[in-house]
């Protein structure tokens, strides 16, 4: 008789914990994996795949607008928030049931129930009060919206959970948090046809990226209607019937048809019983404290994803999901390189990052050398839009290798995932510069640019 019923218990269907099951079974192991809600996770279910659906959609009103320009008479246009909607959640069904299949592909079992630990070894399934023994257990059951102290009417604020499963689209909009995952909301509902008014406790949207990439967005996203306050938070909500009145810090105040919070989100490690397999958790950042290879204070024990809250991507904790299950299950170590993970923020416009920004190059490195340039895209110059483009790269002065790249434009994104490459294999500015451009491209900028725009010099301490 086996000592465990399973090799491997996975806590969590996202995407991490079905990519870890996937390689697991596929290493020869029994695998076990454990969704209480729906297979995917935030990512696909209530995340970034709806998410870009939405920014998609909401860029074709731009799109129109834009037409009058190259000739094209649009008489009229019109939108429907339901067919979006329904036409949305049919397309996550599509992927839910995709990952479904591809699980039970891998020879993997899917358990529909909540799962938590009751020593090392064991978790117990709370659908029917069933216990099952494991050689290890993973933890992937990521994160959640975290709407922060609680203020006076705080029953009445939406997170992006919510947002994604609005009965109708709100005129006007009150959305707090200057991250990613506001702004994109933000960019969505403006490009609906809403009334966006953005409020957030620091000076800056965009806290953590590169200055100019933050003065860049705000500006953009400012010249498209979406009012930014900066300075301020959310004191208290009240309701109106149908309606709401945001107050803030400031003493000012907000009317709206909705009030939406994207101020952050914790690591879901709540009621696991963590506890009881005295898994530690990470004092700097709530998550679950893992080593180099995910392992958490008990060697049968490991996490992955956003319930760690080291880097919360998917492509990380699918990484980190499959570094797991080839190191324990595939007999050769696999660490996972967290550096230069390239990002990018969906707004509008949007975002692509790779690498340092020029406050943390210039913190590491005695010199740097910063190449930039803001253009109007060759779109704009026939559609008569305001908008520019923002290219920066970041260059080690002394070895002249690229440290980070930073864009703010159409497609920024795209680019960004092919830079990334050569970012990651260290390469020089003469590498870009040798690299012919490719015409008429806005990313050919990122090969032209010769002259840097500023060269810093730190100072040796005397």
């Amino acid at each position: 008789m086996a000592e465990f019923d399973v090799d491997l218990f996975v806590i969590g269907g996202g995407s991490g914990g079905v990519r870890a099951a996937r390689i697991a079974a596929g290493h020869g192991a029994r695998v076990m994996i454990a969704e209480e809600y729906r297979m995917g996770g935030t990512c696909v279910i209530r995340g970034c795949v709806p998410k870009k659906l939405f920014v998609i959609g909401s860029h074709v009103r731009h799109e129109i607008e834009d037409a009058a320009g190259f000739g094209w008479t649009i008489p009229s246009m019109s939108f429907d928030w339901a067919t979006l909607i329904a036409n949305k959640d049919k397309e996550i069904a599509r992927l839910e049931a995709a990952y479904t299949t591809n699980v039970e592909k891998s020879g993997a079992q899917i358990v529909k129930s909540r799962a938590v630990i009751e020593d090392k070894h064991t978790v117990r399934l709370l659908e029917n009060d069933r216990k099952i023994t494991a050689r290890y257990i993973l933890i992937a059951t990521g994160g959640a919206p975290n709407h922060g102290a609680s203020i006076p009417g705080i029953e009445h604020v939406i997170s992006s959970n919510e947002a994604f499963h609005l009965k109708t689209l709100p005129k006007r909009i009150v959305i707090q948090g200057g991250g990613y995952i506001a702004l994109e909301f933000a960019g969505i509902f403006a490009g609906y046809g809403s009334d966006v008014t953005v409020i957030y406790r620091g000076d800056n949207i965009l806290r953590g990226f590169d200055e100019d990439v933050r003065t860049h967005v705000r500006s953009e996203m400012e010249k498209q209607g979406i009012t930014i306050l900066t300075g301020c938070t959310v004191a208290k909500v009240d309701r109106h019937g149908e309606e709401f009145t945001t107050h803030l810090s400031n003493g000012s105040s907000v009317a709206s048809d909705q009030v939406m919070f994207a101020i952050g989100r914790h690591p879901s490690v709540a009621n696991l019983g963590l506890e009881k397999a005295c898994v530690a958790i990470n004092p700097k950042n709530g998550g679950i404290a893992v080593d180099h290879f995910s392992k958490s204070s008990v060697d049968s024990i490991y996490a992955i994803g956003d319930v760690t809250h080291r880097h919360n991507l998917t492509p990380v904790a699918i990484r980190e999901g499959h570094a797991f299950a080839d190191t324990v299950f595939g007999k050769r170590e696999v660490r996972v390189d967290h550096a230069y993970i390239p990002t990018a923020v969906f707004s509008q416009p949007e975002v692509g990052t790779v690498g340092l920004t020029e406050t943390e190059a210039r913190a590491q490195f005695s010199h740097v050398d910063i190449y930039k340039t803001t253009f109007r895209p060759i779109k704009a110059t026939m559609s008569g839009r305001d908008t520019r483009v923002l290219m920066k790269l970041v260059v080690d002065g002394t070895s002249d290798r690229v440290l980070g790249c930073h864009i703010v434009g159409d497609a920024a994104a795209e680019i960004t995932q092919a830079v990334a490459i050569a970012v990651k294999m260290k390469a020089t500015k003469a590498d870009f510069d040798a690299t012919i451009a490719l015409h008429p491209t806005a990313a050919e900028e990122l090969v032209t640019m010769r002259t840097p725009t500023a060269r810093h010099v730190r100072q040796a301490a005397e």
